[in-house]
């Protein structure tokens, strides 16, 4: 009895393999994991034209056979036959997106030089179509010297003619193609998608007219920062007008309640604690939203890959490659689903720096912590004429984090995660408007998650805080700060940080704020609330206090340490779970910690020495 013939789909991920493979199989398949890795094996058996069954396995998407994940190492060895107790393909079909046939050619060259009876399935023939594109398949087929079936998967269309091609596959000559470089194959890909594309639209040629702008080395990057430097801009101008009424509503509800109820330790809980505490956190809604609102425009519009893309190059330079670009743009948001999306970076060492230095990428919960400072100690005047300097020093720090993250990782990629930048290619989403209701569906999923937070983990520190300031009770004229169990911590901390130029203000901010960086803003407002005796201070806005208790040298040295410091529980934590262990969560606390300190002490004798 004859062996049962092999055929194996392989190409890019979203080439619409699977989809082609449940057409062409339909229940006749097993799924199962290939044995030691947990890659997905798909086989199933496909009836030729002719009434020959051959088995027909559908391999892991990969964009190269030189794997740097596990995927791409599993069709790697199918491919060249070193998978145990998987047998070499008889036939290889090579799936290509028409609508994105640039990209695909790529790695199709690679497989074609092979040798191997090979055809290809110019998939999904129908969405390239409607987007504008009308391809040649023969011109193709000539370029390539192999068949090309255009298919439509998901309708059955052009399944027969496949099934005979492949039929056909090992009685047609072997494709003599020569080996080529990957800088090689890309030219190569590019002149054959535009000699097999015949005619495309107005809206396709605008999309690649983008894309030669927006991914261009030198005019790209300068695009990108350009585009961040709006966003932090938009931060601050549009949001004052938002976030001073949400004070005003503040204010007008602690001074309802110290209407309602007389003097007494539950006003000063309800005003201090509960109102001072929540309420200083609450009011920079409106600057989570817009930073927010521009993430997912950008998300939305199809530039956040491009910016992965662009951001290759320079994270090649410090050892790390453009798979951990999406980690950390996602740690803009939060470090906790940045530290959780390694995952995806195969390297171990890839993904080990990545996850160290993702705390350092400033967070939407320093935002609240960065506004209060810059609001009090820097200047609402324009620079250059049109340029907003509490703008500018908001993208500075931005800007300080990222590049002390670079360094950082440059420094481990030499010693403790020594090795090599791995290779990234990835797919780019087609340009599309951002649709209004996706937009408003994600704001008003962050602004809960904010607020969830300010009515949980902010309230339940502010009212710990203010317990620890109000008890012991002061004897009549002494500060109630000075005689609470808080304030003796306070004093015993700030002998350390006194150095970098902190008061105890600080040092009782700092405590609480490692359950969420956010709170040191909370700290803050409860503590100058529960140490002024004057009721009708109380409502005084944090940033006019700020200004009459710290010097400007003191307000960027807490500035410089909240870039670096990493000061959230959730974070930790996550890192833990990720490394398996304490031995690289207790590193990342004690490196950026250190940095913070070192950083702020800079900061504040540079500012002290220049008179500020």
């Amino acid at each position: 009895m004859s062996r049962q013939r092999k055929v194996a789909l392989v190409g890019n991920p979203n080439a619409g393999k699977s989809a082609l493979f449940n057409a062409l199989t339909g229940a006749r398949q097993k799924i199962a994991n290939y044995p030691g890795v947990t890659v997905e094996r798909k086989a199933g058996r496909l009836l030729l034209p002719s009434g020959e069954p051959v088995e027909l396995t559908d391999l892991p998407g990969a964009y190269s056979l030189s794997p740097t994940s596990p995927d791409e190492e599993v069709t790697s060895k199918v491919i060249y036959g070193k998978f145990p107790g998987e047998a070499v393909p008889d036939v290889i079909v090579i799936v290509l997106d028409a609508s994105n046939l640039e990209q695909h050619l790529v790695f199709a060259q690679e497989l074609i030089a092979l040798g191997k009876p090979t055809l290809i399935a110019l998939n999904m023939i129908d969405l390239a179509e409607r987007d504008g594109l009308i391809i040649d398949p023969s011109a193709l087929e000539s370029a390539l010297g192999v068949p090309v079936i255009p298919t439509v998967a998901v309708r059955r269309r052009g399944l027969v003619e496949l099934g005979e091609a492949i039929a056909a596959a090992e009685t047609r000559p072997s494709a003599a193609r020569a080996h080529l470089t990957m800088p090689e194959r890309r030219f190569e890909a590019h002149a054959m998608a535009s000699a097999a594309i015949l005619s495309e639209t107005a809206k396709h040629r605008l999309h690649s007219k983008l894309d030669r702008v927006l991914l261009d080395p030198w005019l790209g990057p300068v695009i990108l920062f350009g585009l961040l430097f709006v966003m932090f801009q938009a931060v601050f101008a549009w949001a004052t007008p938002f976030a001073d009424a949400l004070q005003a509503v503040v204010n007008w509800l602690i001074a309802g309640v110290q209407d309602v109820i007389p003097p007494s330790l539950l006003r000063n809980f309800l005003t201090d604690g509960v109102l001072a505490g929540v309420g200083s956190v609450v009011v920079f809604l409106p600057q989570i939203v817009i930073l927010f609102a521009f993430i997912l425009v950008l998300e939305a519009s199809g530039y956040m890959a491009r910016a992965a893309f662009l951001m290759d190059r320079l994270m090649a330079y410090i050892g790390l490659s453009g798979r951990s670009f999406i980690p950390l743009l996602s740690s803009f948001a939060c470090a906790v689903p940045g530290i959780m999306s390694t995952r995806a970076i195969a390297d171990p060492k890839d993904r080990l720096t990545t996850i160290l230095i993702a705390p350092m990428m400033t967070c939407s919960a320093r935002l609240p912590v960065y506004t209060v400072i810059i609001a009090a100690f820097i200047p609402n005047r324009p620079v250059a004429g049109f340029i907003g300097l509490q703008g500018l020093v908001m993208f500075v720090l931005y800007i300080v984090g990222i590049i002390s993250a670079m360094g950082v990782a440059m420094l481990m990629r030499s010693s403790i995660t020594k090795g090599e930048a791995s290779g990234f290619i990835m797919e780019l989403p087609k340009y599309q408007m951002p649709n209004a209701r996706d937009l408003a569906l994600g704001l008003v999923q962050r602004a809960w998650i904010f607020l969830r937070r300010a009515g949980t983990i902010i309230f339940t520190v502010a009212v710990v805080l203010w317990l620890v300031l109000n008890f012991p009770r002061a004897e009549p004229g002494q500060n109630q700060v000075d005689a609470s169990i808080g304030g003796h911590i306070a004093n015993g901390i700030a002998v350390v940080i006194e150095p970098i130029g902190f008061n105890r203000d600080i040092a009782l901010a700092l405590i609480p704020a490692m359950a969420a960086r956010e709170v040191a803003v909370s700290a803050l407002a409860t503590s100058y609330a529960v140490g002024e005796s004057d009721d009708a201070k109380r409502d005084v806005a944090l940033g006019e206090r700020l200004k009459s208790h710290w010097t400007l040298p003191t307000a960027l040295a807490f500035l410089a340490w909240f870039v670096f410091a990493p000061q959230c529980m959730s974070t930790i934590a996550v890192t833990r779970r990720e490394t398996n262990g304490w031995k690289w969560p207790a590193f990342m606390l004690a490196y950026l910690f250190g940095l913070a300190y070192v950083f702020a002490g800079i900061t504040y004798w540079t500012a002290v020495a220049l008179g500020l």
